[in-house]
């Protein structure tokens, strides 16, 4: 919601300055001073600055006490519709009122402008979002996969309101028993189903004398404050948040969904449509060599592990012979990296330009695709192979997965050609994850560009 709230917040400024502008063209003035309407001239622009500071804090707060952002995503339009009527009318007569008793001379045709132009920008906004969602990759990309755990009437009940919001994208695909659940079996359904969430409702099993006194206190007219330090976690911070109307409490050892986030993601589409752009001419030219080169496709595919474990299928210049993964076992004697990744340095698999094309990068291009379509982004943990994922021994190296994984990261920039252990592997990428900002991920993008130059490539 925040994230929205601020974007709304930039619209509305937007749609000020959009205002002023068409109101202080040259067709405006002298197709209305003609007409005898809007015979009060526009100000200088830089007289309305101050209008900003009430204009940037109030939109997204009179959106919000008109319901606008409690709306579910995919509901009726008409669930958008008249919130946001309600709350552009509200706001432009309230701004109008200021300027009122400020007795700032603005023009009348300015404000009924900024009232249209600001509905019609968070209009098509929301309307893009939509599209967005409702779009296979984007249901893909923002469903919500949960695990229910708890008693059977519990979950049967998530469940069913659940299923009675299917706006909300959000998907339960397996459910335990709180009062008989093996721990390998919890693992395994994380494993299986590529979990975003667990729902524990467990108040009818530990927390009956808790509920009996929020229950006294809730007739007594008293404050009931409990204090949530009874689960003692090592990295995890706690946040609240609402679940169909019942609080939650949230354990995320992961960045939060916040306006830094959209950002990353707004760069992510923003740089692979621009590399995609740039690189369509030399990427053809590659495809025509590797085409002539060998016999085989241009592009290898394979299914990568993503966000939370979820299959992908990546794409890359094909740099190895056509039959190469029928050869893999025969090569396990030479795989140079201790724990379950397979690499090699001089692998006799790979083609002469195929060396070349690792040894510069160049075969990692076609990932931009998968950064368009939302299954990696610019910077963050290299996917690896499903069959790779699985062959796991340690769990805690599974935190990797959950972020969404990238084309270039702290491994790749700090010396990935002298890391043998994937442990260490591991332990940049858990770095990163716990350390990310947009600052860290800026100085991981300036600091690629030498580890390519430097011919440091893939193995």
């Amino acid at each position: 919601m925040q994230i929205h709230q601020l974007m709304d917040a930039c619209l509305f400024a937007a749609a000020f300055w959009l205002a002023y502008e068409l109101r202080a063209s040259e067709f405006v003035r002298e197709f209305y001073f003609v007409k005898g309407f809007f015979k009060i001239p526009v100000q200088p622009f830089a007289e309305y600055v101050w209008f900003y500071v009430l204009l940037i804090p109030a939109a997204p707060l009179v959106l919000e006490s008109q319901g606008f952002y409690s709306r579910p995503m995919l509901g009726p339009r008409r669930a958008t519709l008249w919130p946001l009527l309600r709350g552009c009318s509200y706001l432009t007569l309230g701004l109008v009122f200021v300027l009122f008793f400020r007795k700032f001379p603005a023009a009348r045709g300015l404000m009924i402008m900024f009232g249209f132009i600001s509905f019609g920008l968070v209009w098509i906004k929301e309307e893009i979002f939509r599209l967005i969602y409702r779009g296979k990759i984007g249901q893909k990309q923002y469903q919500r996969r949960l695990l229910l755990v708890g008693p059977p009437e519990e979950w049967q009940r998530i469940r069913a309101q659940i299923q009675a919001h299917p706006e909300m994208n959000v998907v339960a695909v397996a459910h335990l028993d709180l009062n008989n659940i093996p721990l390998p079996e919890l693992i395994h359904a994380l494993h299986e189903h590529s979990i975003n969430a667990v729902v524990v409702s467990a108040r009818h099993t530990y927390f009956e004398q808790v509920e009996a006194v929020i229950n006294a206190c809730e007739v007594e007219g008293v404050e009931a404050w409990l204090v949530a330090d009874f689960f003692r976690t090592q990295i995890s911070r706690l946040s609240f948040d609402d679940f169909y109307g019942q609080p939650v409490m949230v354990f995320r050892s992961v960045p939060e969904t916040s306006w830094p986030l959209l950002v990353k993601q707004t760069v992510d589409y923003i740089g692979a449509v621009a590399a995609l752009a740039i690189l369509a001419i030399p990427m053809a030219i590659v495809a025509v060599f590797i085409k002539l080169s060998s016999p085989g496709p241009i592009l290898f595919r394979q299914m990568r592990s993503g966000l939370n474990g979820a299959p992908f299928t990546i794409y890359k210049f094909r740099t190895m012979n056509s039959n190469a993964e029928q050869f893999k076992h025969e090569l396990e004697a030479m795989n140079e990296m201790r724990g379950p990744v397979f690499k090699v340095t001089k692998d006799p698999r790979v083609t002469r330009i195929g060396r070349w094309l690792r040894r510069t990068s160049v075969d990692e291009w076609p990932q931009f695709f998968n950064v368009l379509r939302g299954e990696m982004s610019l910077v963050g943990p290299r996917p690896l192979p499903v069959d790779e994922v699985r062959r796991f021994n340690d769990l805690s190296h599974r935190r990797r997965l959950s972020v969404k994984p990238g084309l270039t990261c702290l491994w790749q920039v700090s010396g990935r050609s002298e890391i043998k252990d994937f442990r260490d592997w591991v332990r940049l990428d858990l770095e990163y994850i716990d350390n990310w900002s947009l600052w860290l991920d800026l100085k991981i993008l300036v600091r690629t560009l030498p580890a390519v130059f430097r011919a440091t490539g893939a193995k």
